[in-house]
């Protein structure tokens, strides 16, 4: 899509159904959610035990060891006392302990909604369509698609089924307050999902998948580079005895593979870790999952994240239209996160009201992250779909027609402050040092036999240099 044509549709969006902005203005103050902070909190090892932390504790008291992605799914699923599970506290918003772009910002989901109407314009538009999310949170971003959907009669006609991803019943709650009266006043279908297994394929529909801020939460595997071949780096119980003084670790942390181990907290801290004695057929196999990975040297560190791959892999599924011979198209989607298309080895990080904190502090009250490997979710979905990206969002929202969209929601403000809330808030989307290039934006459409045209693969389209040096005129 074009720009002149992206603009267009982001001008035909209603002034007024959209001027009443959710712009969370109280979030101005707050850190993103994955926004490097300047202080970093630890553990101390002092504080009573979580309900997590002591099932952990057990588990390696009755078997040993356990890996990272054992620990990381504990924290964040535990049925009853994992971060997204329980009910006492907020996890999103300023109350919480971080903050996502559709929160800050309508644009943000309104410009995602703009692309995904596009795919389906050109590729799916005698067919209906069927929205998936994955991992929603309280479902403003697929409200704000949903909106823009419903400004267009034939793409609001051709919508039928609105499919989300969510494990946690809290989060389910707040997505359906949420959706259930657009939903229903257009007669939308709602459906959950414990998993992306669940969600039927079905051809006849075109799909549009979003996933934001998913990818960076699930379980991940660190694995090391010995001249025996890759082992895996696992979680044990107590003090190292071989550091019995304090360590003070960086100020943040370092974003790409390192043979170093991150220094834990100090001699009183209940988690360290350790290496596996020799290679397992396990820690082998993801070794080998990626080319990319066995030209590493010795002593690398890599997060692998069989999960993610297993998960695009499925999306690429959905996507992929094998009744026809790849004669079409089944749909598109955008993959939105932190990391990009490297592997990293250090980058599993916390937070904790808005601050980083030790990955160990607190487990099952705080939420965990690590970066994406772009890179390794297209090594899973080469055969099923055309990559597109990705491109930082800063990149992503102007080439969409962020400026256009932002005028018009100002012109439609009705005071000084509300205008420069709505200003505010889109910068912050595309700040440089933050959130415009720290988020990547990858698109994936099902791959089909005939060549997508550059209107079809915009933003994702390569721009002159002398005009890709300033974002915010690319397009114009």
């Amino acid at each position: 899509m074009t720009w002149t044509r992206s603009r267009g549709l982001v001008n035909a969006l209603q002034q007024a159904r959209f001027a009443n902005s959710h712009t969370c203005v109280s979030a101005r103050a707050a850190c993103a959610r994955r926004a490097p902070a300047q202080t970093r909190c630890y553990a101390t090892g002092s504080d009573t035990p979580t309900e997590v932390e002591r099932i952990l504790l057990d588990t390696i008291k009755a078997t040993g060891p356990i890996s990272f992605a054992t620990y990381m799914q504990m924290c964040l699923s535990h049925p009853t006392a994992g971060y997204y599970m329980k009910t006492t506290k907020p996890v999103i918003g300023s109350e919480g302990d971080f903050i996502t772009s559709p929160e800050i910002s309508q644009v943000f989901g309104e410009l995602l909604g703009v692309w995904l109407l596009s795919q389906w314009m050109y590729a799916g538009k005698s067919r209906e369509i069927r929205l998936l999310e994955l991992g929603p949170g309280r479902g403003t971003l697929m409200h704000d698609v949903l909106r823009v959907f419903s400004q267009f009669p034939a793409a609001r006609s051709a919508t039928k089924e609105i499919h989300l991803v969510e494990t946690s019943p809290t989060m389910r709650k707040a997505q359906e307050s949420k959706l259930s009266f657009l939903a229903q006043t257009h007669g939308w279908k709602l459906h959950w999902h414990d998993s992306v297994d669940q969600v039927p394929h079905d051809d006849s529909k075109f799909t549009l998948i979003l996933a934001h801020e998913f990818f960076d939460a699930l379980p991940f595997h660190l694995l090391q580079k010995t001249h025996h071949g890759w082992q895996e780096v696992l979680i044990a119980s107590g003090p190292d005895p071989a550091a019995p003084t304090v360590l003070k670790p960086g100020d943040s942390p370092k974003l790409d593979f390192s043979p170093r181990v991150p220094p834990l907290v100090n001699n009183a801290a209940r988690f360290r870790q350790v290496l596996s004695p020799s290679p397992t057929p396990s820690s082998t196999l993801l070794g080998l999952s990626s080319t990319r990975f066995q030209t590493l040297p010795v002593g690398s560190r890599i997060e692998v994240s069989p999960a993610s791959f297993k998960i695009a892999r499925q999306l690429g599924e959905l996507l992929h239209d094998g009744s026809s011979d790849e004669a079409r198209s089944a749909g598109s989607a955008l993959i939105i996160d932190y990391g990009g298309e490297k592997v990293y080895g250090n980058s599993f990080r916390a937070f904790k009201d808005h601050k980083i904190v030790d990955p160990f502090h607190r487990p099952g009250e705080c939420d965990l992250t690590v970066n994406v490997d772009f890179a390794y979710l297209k090594d899973a979905t080469a055969d099923l779909v055309t990559h597109h990206g990705p491109l930082s969002q800063a990149i992503f929202l102007h080439r969409m027609g962020l400026q256009a969209r932002l005028d018009a929601l100002k012109a439609a403000a009705k005071d000084d402050a509300r205008r420069q809330q709505i200003e505010q808030a889109a910068k912050r989307l595309v700040d440089p040092t933050g959130m415009g290039t720290q988020y990547q934006i990858m698109g994936m459409t099902g791959k089909r036999k005939a060549a997508l045209t550059d209107e079809e693969r915009w933003p994702f389209v390569e721009i002159p240099q002398n005009r890709a040096q300033n974002p915010s005129a690319v397009g114009q």
